[in-house]
């Protein structure tokens, strides 16, 4: 089975901090990773008809389907090991709502979790989970 892609803000403390949380909770390695600045990351947001300079949003790529904000969040965590995959009844919150709340978040990461100026490299072990 091929692994699904999961894009986020390589600068962004708090989309760094839930990078970590998903790789411990994904086992089976079912997901890999880019940042939105990589160029890997750029061409697959070209490729799925938006604008490449997308930084707002964690975009998880399925195959050829991209999501993006909370429908990606709640797609990703319906395939995590634990009690993470109950998140996913979310879903039937209309999208307006989810993504209002998504990116009121979204606006505010940078101030409450902080940010860094180059996404940071991976440690060995998880290096492979990564496309730069």
């Amino acid at each position: 089975m091929k692994p699904d892609i999961i894009y986020f803000d390589g600068h962004c403390l708090l989309c760094h901090g839930a990078v970590s949380f998903i790789i411990r909770r994904d086992p089976g390695a079912r997901f890999l990773f880019a940042p939105l600045d990589t160029p890997v990351a750029k061409a697959a947001l070209i490729r799925g008809g938006r604008p490449p300079s997308d930084r707002g949003s964690i975009i998880l790529a399925e195959g050829d389907q991209l999501y993006d904000q909370s429908t990606a969040a709640l797609r990703i965590a319906r395939r995590l090991r634990g009690l993470w995959p109950l998140l996913y009844i979310l879903i039937v919150v209309p999208r307006p709502l989810r993504d209002a709340v998504y990116r009121w978040i979204a606006r505010h990461r940078y101030r409450w979790f902080g940010k860094v100026a180059e996404c940071p490299l991976p440690t060995p072990d998880i290096r492979d989970r990564f496309l730069v």
